[in-house]
């Protein structure tokens, strides 16, 4: 089999592998991708994968927040400070920010509308797409990752989990600015004097026109690197799937007769992984070529709260929580200058507390008022795999079989 080329003779393609990370569109809600627009202009074509309209309306709005002192009089507007904000906020500079931040709400949902349609009619085409690029400076290739992991790595600084999910090209923007917030609001210098117990000197030092960007930007930047993570698992089984039936559902195939007392079958489970491709290849490599894949269609069950490396079909309970932990961090951030705990904390604490109340509201929707099934992709069997060979061949079968993470092997009885 050649490998795939890409002849751009399709209409439509759901995936683009490249050096710079997985380009694909999927289903998405559009309200969901509004809001991240809403939370910071630019951040809703990220999620769409529209760089170079995202990175155009993120540098507009930090210019024209920075002339206008937006973020200040934000603060000083939370804080009861009326006076203040209108003192510092430049009126002239606003009104020519409203504009571009409605066009950005609006069409990252016009967008996401169009892009789920175009998704069922790529769907429905299933043209090839390449799972593999190498170049001089990078390679990227499908294959499985851990959400829950991405999250995590996300959480240290943002751009680490997008890396993790091989979002070079968002992941260099994100590292590239999260300097720049970290520096000019001293986020940092004022965490130390915080741990340090000098409350006053951490207060001090911070600047809330630049700290007011941190909130929105931190959480884009983790939900971002789950929500790739949790596509490309998708993407990585329906690729694997297709790829299964294309090559190894050979019609020439039957089950073991039962005269044929010098050759056997084993059977074997395995989950979607590139362990499987490696035991086929393995396999072959012994000349065993008489192998049948069989991926199964899962049975659906009740919606898990975290998709993982196993269970990976994006329907878990965060999208909520995340747009209202930077919303309540926003808010708490900016009460925070007035208030005892100081804006660091109470900036975690509405963090904190905007994600558990996003997540039970998203928990109570699919719950309680939908009550919506899913297809299950737990850590159970995905793909049955049978394996035709001799007698004498049966003990090196089952190794290669063990040794590449099967989760179960069995000889068919032949007595």
């Amino acid at each position: 089999m050649d490998n795939f080329q890409s002849t751009n003779k399709a209409r439509r393609y759901k995936a683009h592998i490249s050096i710079f990370g997985t380009t694909q569109i999927h289903y998405r809600n559009p309200w969901t991708v509004a809001m991240w627009s809403v939370a910071f202009p630019g951040f809703g074509h990220f999620l769409l994968n529209k760089y170079f309209r995202g990175f155009a309306l993120f540098l507009w709005e930090i210019y024209i927040n920075q002339v206008s002192s937006l973020n200040l009089a934000i603060m000083y507007s939370f804080t009861g400070n009326f006076d203040a904000a209108k003192e510092v906020l430049d009126l002239s500079m606003v009104l020519m920010y409203i504009p571009v931040y409605l066009f950005a709400i609006w069409d990252s949902y016009r967008t996401t509308v169009d892009l789920n349609k175009i998704y069922t009619l790529a769907k429905r085409e299933d043209a090839p797409f390449n799972s593999f690029s190498i170049g001089a400076f990078e390679i990227n290739y499908l294959d499985k990752r851990n959400p829950i992991m991405a999250i995590l790595w996300g959480m240290t600084i943002p751009s680490i989990g997008q890396l993790y999910a091989h979002r070079i090209i968002l992941a260099g923007f994100t590292l590239v600015w999260t300097a720049i917030f970290m520096y000019y609001s001293h986020f940092l210098e004022a965490l130390i004097n915080l741990i340090n117990g000098d409350l006053a000197k951490s207060n001090e030092v911070l600047n809330p026109q630049w700290l007011l960007f941190i909130p929105s930007f931190y959480f884009f930047s983790v939900y971002d690197s789950y929500v790739s993570t949790v596509e490309n698992n998708k993407l990585f089984e329906d690729e694997q799937n297709k790829y299964l039936r294309r090559d190894y559902q050979h019609f020439k195939f039957k089950m073991k007769k039962a005269d044929k007392v010098d050759i056997m079958q084993i059977f074997a489970t395995f989950e979607h992984s590139t362990y499987l491709e490696l035991a086929i290849t393995d396999l072959e490599e012994q000349g065993i070529t008489n192998i049948l894949a069989l991926p199964l269609n899962n049975r659906t069950e009740e919606r898990k709260i975290l998709d993982n490396l196993h269970q990976s079909d994006g329907t878990s309970l965060i999208s909520k929580g995340m747009i209202l932990a930077f919303l309540f961090s926003t808010v708490g951030a900016s009460r925070g200058f007035i208030l005892e705990w100081g804006p660091i904390i109470w900036g975690l604490i509405g963090a904190t507390s905007g994600f558990v109340l996003g997540f039970l509201l998203d928990l109570f929707i699919k719950k309680v008022i939908k009550k919506k099934q899913r297809t299950l992709r737990g850590k159970n069997s995905e793909v049955i795999l049978v394996v035709e060979c001799e007698n004498y061949q049966k003990e090196r079968v089952e190794s290669i079989l063990w040794n590449q993470l099967a989760l179960g092997v069995a000889p068919l009885n032949q007595d």
